[in-house]
Formats: structure tokens, C-alpha cells, sequence
């Protein structure tokens, strides 16, 4: 492999496409060729197998979208010429698409030797880049296959090594990973979990529980919580961590939180005003535009005011407005006497700046900080001061209870409170805390 000053210099020549090169923008050899290339070397009866490292560019979209797409194709360039700088003349490099590459390691000289390469690639690759004047950086995250051990056939090799590569992504880029065969098992596991979840909507596998919210005020029951579930045939009950994060990536959320907001709303329309009903709304559901008219057919069709549903937003929602106009739409919320709660409060990186960017209604403190005492009071009192109800999730004991509220918090929600519960179970819940109060209602 060549060094670091090799790597600059190949870098900053004005480096024309090698004849047998297929893209044109990289001068490396493009899908087909590196596909052809990776049959014929498995082919080669005197070889011990290939290898084969799928390449994606980490934090790529973020430099197009600041510099401009001309500015992304030099880094595209660049990066191309640090890979070729780092391979052996009988290794083939290759772009397969936007900011996709792909390496083919001909005789791979051991595990080591690929892992010695990649991390190589993964640090190269990393390395700033100039590009028009100006420093991008961007990182890469590697997915390695190797023959005969992970595949005897292009398809499954690429397809193996993708899974790496996934493995990758999903342990916060930046890294290299392996095949093994547990990655085929969870690949295997989420394809039927994916399929799965495209036909529990329409065959009416969803369902909502709720979960109490007390005004400690009052001493009062305030609204409830509405949460999915999921209860998949032959299987049971899905978590929801396991099946939300997963209809927000395939472009399913939508649909479901259209009908989580129909189905909150017809059902909290049977509760005894005031109580509220709190619906969590994802980043993802404000990219068509249409939440807001989701809301408004949700709450005519069940003709329950505006002022008893809360919708329920992440930070993330206005960090990643990727041009939607989340703040428009929660403006003409408000505007429609729909409450607006910031939730997790304390997980982010921004949420001060966030909590001042918005009218919210209500901030709700993450459940990881329902012991801590400084966290809880400091949260309560800017609450107060910006004229917000804050709620304390998490709370398990009475203990607890009694801490938060001392501190200066308006509500709590949690299992000493009050489990999920299906709607059936409302009415005699509804009954309990207006007998009882809060400190029995457990």
C-alpha cells in the first residue's frame, strides 16, 4: 500500500480516467466491470477466494447540500484516488453509484491483511479533503466478505458484505465490520418483521393503551398518554422500540400515525372533558405536509376540541426539518387549540435553544432523569418561567413521586401512577382517580 504522501500527491494530480475505467467521473471501474472482475477471480481455480469491501461515504449528503453537488463530485474524485493509492496494482477499485465503492482484494493474504485494509481505507478515507477552497470532511464505513468462506458467487458475496457494511452503519460508522452468520439471521429476522408490519395496518393488528398523567396540582387525573401496540399473529406483542424505529425507515409512519391520531381522538372523544389525550408524533410525519390536515380531519371526524389533544414532538423533529416547515405546521396546530409538548427533554444536544424556539404547552423530562433532583427543579423552574406545565416521566415509586413534586414539577406519568392499558380499562381507571386522588390511585 502506498503511504500518506503518496495518497497527497495522487490527490492533488490532475489524474486522468485509467482506458479500462467505466466511470467517468472517478476514472474506477464501474458495477459491471467490478462484478465481472469479482467472477473471474472466483473462478481462478489457483486462488484461495477474494475479497470484497463495500464502501459507503459517511456525512457525503451534508457537504452536496453546503457546498453544492459540483463541489461533491471533487470529493467523489478525491476519495476515488485515495482508494486507488492504497491498493496492491492486482486489486481493483470501482464506484457502483453516488457515493458507493467497492474493493476487490484478488489474493487477500489472510483475515488480518483485509482488516489491516480496511482500517487503512477507513482512515484515508476520513482525511480532509479541499475541495474548491474550502475543508470537507467526511468518513467512511466499510462491509467485508470473503470467499469461500462467505460466498462461492458474486450475488452472495455482495450481498454478504453488504450486511457488514450494514453492521457498520448501525454501530455508528466510521468502522469496519465483518460478515458472520448471526447478520444473515438478523437480515432474515427483520425482512419478516418488515413484511410483517406492511400488513398490520390494513389487517387491524394495531392497537392503543394509555397510560395516566396527574396534575399534582389537583391532585387530579389530566389526560392520558395513547402508546401502540402491536400484536402480530403467531408472535404477540412487538415492543415498540422493536417495530416504530423501523415503519419511520421503510416510509410507514405516516400511514400508522394517521391512524394512531383518528383512533386517539374518536376514543378520548367518550372521555369526561377536560382529560387530554397525548399522541407522539414522529420527525417523519411532517414531510408531506398533511399532518396538519390529518389532525383536523381526526378531530372533526370525532368532534373532539382542540384544546384535549397533545401532540407530543422530539427535538429531533425541528433539528431535521430537511425544508418541511415544521415550525408552519405546529404554528397552525397551535392556531387550531392543539396542544404541543416537547418530549425526552435532556437526550438532545439542543434543547434549551428548542424549548425557546416554540410557544410549547408542556416539556416533558426523560424518564432517565426522574432521580435527579438538580436536573428535575431546574427543568421545573424553567418551565414556570416560560410559562410551560412540565411532566416527569419514569415514575416508579412514591418516593419519587413525592421528590418531583416538591421540586416544582405540574404532572408525572409512570407505572407507580398507572400502567398502558387498553381503552376498555379507562372508564374504571377514570372512576378510581376521581374517588380516590392521586396518592391511592396506585
Amino acid at each position: 500500500m502506498a503511504d500518506s504522501n503518496t495518497a497527497r500527491r495522487d490527490e492533488l494530480c490532475a489524474e486522468c480516467p485509467a482506458r479500462s475505467a467505466a466511470d467517468p467521473l472517478t476514472g474506477l471501474a464501474d458495477r459491471r466491470q467490478f462484478r465481472e472482475r469479482l467472477a473471474a477471480a472466483l473462478a481462478a481455480p489457483d486462488a484461495d477466494g477474494p475479497g470484497v469491501l463495500l464502501i459507503d461515504l459517511d456525512r457525503f449528503k451534508a457537504v452536496n447540500d453546503a457546498l453544492g453537488h459540483p463541489a461533491g463530485d471533487v470529493l467523489l474524485q478525491a476519495a476515488g484516488r485515495r482508494l486507488r493509492s492504497a491498493l496492491r496494482p492486482g486489486d481493483t477499485a470501482a464506484r457502483l453509484g453516488g457515493d458507493e465503492f467497492a474493493v476487490l482484494l484478488g489474493r487477500p493474504d489472510g483475515r488480518e491483511a483485509v482488516a489491516a485494509v480496511a482500517a487503512r481505507l477507513v482512515e484515508l478515507l476520513a482525511r480532509p479533503y479541499v475541495v474548491r477552497g474550502q475543508v470537507a470532511m467526511v468518513g467512511a464505513s466499510i462491509g467485508v466478505a470473503l470467499a469461500p468462506g462467505d460466498g462461492t458467487d458474486p450475488d452472495t458475496l455482495l450481498s454478504r458484505a453488504d450486511l457488514a457494511l450494514y453492521q457498520s452503519k448501525g454501530q455508528g460508522r466510521g468502522r469496519f465490520s465483518f460478515f458472520a452468520p448471526e447478520l444473515q439471521a438478523r437480515a432474515e429476522a427483520r425482512r419478516a418483521l418488515e413484511l410483517g408490519l406492511r400488513a398490520a395496518l390494513p389487517r387491524g393488528e394495531f392497537a392503543l393503551h394509555y397510560q395516566p398523567q396527574l396534575d399534582l396540582g389537583t391532585q387530579s387525573l389530566s389526560g392520558f398518554e395513547a402508546l401502540l401496540r402491536w400484536h402480530r399473529p403467531g408472535i404477540g406483542l412487538v415492543p415498540p422500540g422493536a417495530f416504530i424505529p423501523l415503519a419511520e425507515e421503510i416510509g410507514l409512519i405516516g400511514g400508522i400515525g394517521a391512524w394512531v391520531l383518528r383512533t386517539a381522538a374518536a376514543e378520548a372523544a367518550g372521555w369526561p372533558a377536560p382529560l387530554c389525550v397525548a399522541v407522539n408524533v414522529a420527525p417523519q410525519q411532517f414531510q408531506d405536509g398533511r399532518l396538519v390536515e390529518t389532525v383536523r380531519e381526526a378531530l372533526a371526524a370525532a368532534a373532539l376540541p382542540g384544546d384535549r389533544l397533545e401532540l407530543e414532538i422530539t427535538e429531533s423533529a425541528l433539528l431535521e426539518d430537511g425544508g418541511w416547515g415544521t415550525m408552519g405546521q405546529l404554528q397552525a396546530l397551535k392556531a387550531m387549540g392543539v396542544r404541543i409538548s416537547l418530549d425526552d427533554f435532556g437526550t438532545g444536544y439542543s434543547s434549551l435553544t428548542q424549548l425557546r424556539s416554540f410557544p410549547f404547552d408542556r416539556v416533558k423530562i426523560d424518564r432517565s432523569f426522574a432521580d435527579d433532583a438538580a436536573v428535575v427543579r431546574a427543568v421545573a423552574a424553567l418551565g414556570a418561567s416560560l410559562g410551560m406545565r412540565t411532566t416527569a416521566e419514569g415514575i416508579e415509586t412514591a418516593a419519587q413521586l413525592e421528590r418531583i413534586r416538591a421540586e416544582g414539577c405540574t404532572e408525572a406519568q409512570g407505572y407507580w401512577l398507572g400502567r398502558p392499558m387498553p381503552a376498555g380499562d379507562l372508564p374504571a381507571v377514570i372512576r378510581r382517580f376521581g374517588d380516590r386522588g392521586v396518592g391511592e390511585a396506585a
